[in-house]
């Protein structure tokens, strides 16, 4: 899976990343580091991970190798990738390459412990807009590097109507009424078993079971039938998640995949030519 690095989101955070990070210049770098020496920067996995992001390398250093690829497995001490190039620009960029890959891989490896969790269950896992401002675009690349099925990718590309939705519209009829012009299927999110029956009655083509035990969505998954698609959300952790895949949902989604993924370890050693 390779990241879309044509995609102005994604150029346009890596250069207030870069400018976040130099400023008016390196002061360190440009003072002790000839303008003429070039050096070669290795890439290389701490720990055994998923990779993600390796693709931005060409949108920061201009003689990039990548040994892998977005949605590898790496395994620890192995090579990612190696560019080459002025010294000082390789010092100056390092930071803001190892942020985007240890985070972006960060997010892909906790991805894959979801999907591996509910394996041979059928159930499709789902990311959220639980994403850091502005690396919306990017995390989500990560969380499908990790095999993660990306939801609605902001609150233009589809209909979800949310308990806050319901409260302030009248009710799930009312929503749901409401939304009808769109022309688009309609995702509502369902509580109690009186929730889950108006919106099966008012034809809502998915319904997300939200903050239930794993009995009580296997329950409500019983009586939903295939009448409408089903998403268990809230309070899944990678601890319950096999519970909450054997109530037999179409999807499960977790904003712990973007959210809380913790950074992996990769070193770049920076070596001169």
């Amino acid at each position: 899976m390779n990241f879309d690095v044509s995609h102005p989101d994604v150029r346009r955070a890596v250069e207030i990343a870069l400018a976040e990070d130099i400023g008016a210049g390196d002061l360190t770098t440009n003072t002790c580091i000839p303008g003429a020496m070039r050096a070669r920067a290795e890439f290389v996995a701490k720990q055994g991970l998923t990779l993600a992001g390796v693709e931005l390398l060409e949108l920061l250093f201009g003689d990039v190798s990548l040994a892998s690829s977005s949605g590898n497995r790496i395994e620890a001490g192995g090579k990612i990738a190696e560019v080459r190039g002025a010294a000082r620009e390789l010092l100056t960029r390092e930071r803001v390459a190892l942020n985007f890959l240890q985070r972006l891989s960060g997010i892909a490896t906790l991805a894959v412990k979801f999907v591996s969790a509910v394996e041979g269950t059928g159930v499709r896992i789902l990311d959220t807009r639980k994403t850091t401002p502005g690396l919306r675009v990017l995390e989500k690349m990560a969380s499908a590097a990790g095999g993660v099925v990306n939801h609605r990718m902001g609150l233009y590309d589809a209909v979800l109507i949310k308990n806050n939705h319901i409260r302030l519209a009248g009710g799930v009829r009312e929503a749901i009424g409401r939304t009808r012009s769109l022309n688009l299927p309609i995702e509502i999110e369902t509580r109690t078993h009186a929730e889950i029956e108006e919106a099966l009655d008012c034809g809502a083509a998915r319904l997300l079971l939200d903050n239930m035990t794993p009995e009580q969505a296997a329950n409500e998954i019983e009586f939903i039938g295939r009448r409408a698609e089903t998403e268990i959300s809230g309070g899944v952790t990678l601890e319950n998640i096999r519970a909450y895949a054997e109530a037999r949902p179409d999807f499960i989604s977790s904003g712990a995949i973007t959210h809380s993924a913790p950074a992996v370890d990769i070193n770049c050693g920076i070596y001169a030519l």
